[in-house]
């Protein structure tokens, strides 16, 4: 099977309960959605990259070091391609994350489901996009399954200054399956240091009100808004 691959890099995981984790990324290009501030245009609203067998992609991955394989994009569980990756990895003794807006289901070796729903938030207003993003951006069922199958941990990009996200997670949580809730992550939307530094501090109060973890940007921190990182 084949996957457009925007690229393969590794790094340190900059999100989630695995921040700082050495990682090797391999980012699907092709997305269902078309959130407002996304931060991969190159792998959503203008996929590119060349289509590889994944045989090609798995030669690449062992060509980098850590053992720890983020599969990421864009979208990659739109793809059937990502089950046999998954499996490839499996058998190779990697340890894998998905990175998944969770609008499909799939049954693949996974170590750890990184969901993130979309919010309000994130539709593209006033663009041919704005009713499919909607429309699609949080299947409650399949939301559920993804949750009720894989250990998981819900990401959320939020603005502090806008208390509808919070009322929307709350709401969203309310028809899900029960995480603990350090496995509900706030992540401030931005994609520059001084911004993100900035609402993550406006979110610490919300946390502790809700006990949600603060999701930190590391990569941002690091290295910017980049590629490769």
């Amino acid at each position: 099977m084949t996957l457009r691959i925007a690229e393969i890099f590794s790094s340190i995981q900059g999100e989630g309960i695995w921040a700082g984790v050495p990682s090797t990324f391999v980012r699907v290009s092709g997305c269902n959605l078309r959130c407002v501030w996304c931060d991969t245009p190159y792998a959503s609203w203008n996929p590119e990259g060349p289509v590889m067998h994944v045989q090609e992609v798995m030669a690449e991955v062992a060509r980098h070091a850590p053992r720890h394989i983020v599969v990421t994009g864009g979208e990659p569980m739109l793809f059937d391609g990502v089950e046999e990756l998954a499996a490839d990895c499996r058998a190779a003794g990697y340890r894998i994350t998905i990175e998944t807006a969770g609008t499909v289901f799939r049954e693949l070796p996974c170590d750890l489901m990184s969901i993130s729903p979309k919010l309000a938030n994130s539709i593209p207003t006033g663009t041919r996009w704005e009713k499919s993003h909607d429309s699609k951006r949080l299947p409650i069922q399949t939301l559920a399954k993804l949750i009720d199958s894989y250990n998981c941990q819900l990401k959320f990009v939020v603005n502090p200054d806008t208390p509808a996200d919070f009322e929307e997670i709350r709401q969203l949580l309310s028809q899900l399956p029960e995480l603990p809730a350090e496995r509900v992550l706030m992540m401030p939307e931005g994609r520059d240091r001084e911004s993100l530094l900035k609402k993550a501090r406006e979110l610490v109060p919300i946390c502790m009100e809700h006990g949600w973890r603060l999701n930190p940007r590391l990569q941002i921190d690091l290295f910017g808004d980049t590629k490769g990182t």
